[in-house]
This record gives structure tokens, sequence and C-alpha cells, in this order.
């Protein structure tokens, strides 16, 4: 979110650098306490470099498995510490392998996604 400058009255957009800070923060708690997570990492206009004043963060996660439905399972991931928007993706393992044969949309993240973890597996 936009942050008042200590100095002026006028609002700042957060950097990318305040951006990448704040989400690998996020990240390094997120793994501690949620062991099902077997990738984590973002996409988008931050991960391309060309994001801008009202960009938002574009999240993925690959969790071991889930029994919610793909459209409810980010109800548990508190998104309140990134400094800006977020959307988040929630991928079970099985559906993230199906995306590689599926093709175009998986081809884009894999070549545009910055991967903050990686299970090892």
């Amino acid at each position: 979110m936009p942050v008042r400058s200590l100095s002026s009255p006028v609002l700042r957009w957060p950097d990318a650098v305040q951006v990448r800070r704040a989400l690998d923060r996020w990240a390094q708690a997120l793994v501690k306490v949620r062991r099902d997570v077997v990738r984590l990492g973002f996409f988008g206009s931050y991960a391309r470099g060309d994001w801008g004043v009202g960009s938002d963060l574009d999240i993925i996660a690959v969790i071991e498995s889930s029994n919610r439905p793909f459209e409810k399972r980010t109800v548990d991931w508190d998104l309140s510490p990134l400094p800006v928007p977020a959307d988040l993706l929630v991928y079970t393992r099985d559906e993230w392998n199906s995306l590689k044969k599926e093709g175009r949309f998986y081809r884009a993240l894999a070549a545009e996604a910055v991967w903050l973890y990686v299970k090892d597996s």
C-alpha cells in the first residue's frame, strides 16, 4: 500500500526493493509454519521488473494437497504483511504437474517465475 513519507504529506508507492524484502520475510515465515508448501514464488510485473505505481504482487504457491476447491485455498494465507496488494494462486502438486501438460500458462510461469522456496524432494 502507499506509505506516507516522514517529511512530506505525499504518499509513495513502495519500490521493488522494499516489496522484495517484505516478500522474502513473508515467505521465510510462511514455510516455517506451512510444512505442506512445495514451491513458493512470484511472477508478473515484479518478477519482470516492469512494476509501477499501483502494481500488485502475483504470488504462486504449490502445496502437497488440499481438500478445498482452488478458488477457496487462499482463505488461510495472510498476505497483510506485504506492502502492496497481492494475488495468490495456490495449486496442489498434482495440479501443478497437470499444468505442465496444458502448456501455455505453465510455460509463461516457468519462464517468468522467481522461486523463493523450493522444497527438497
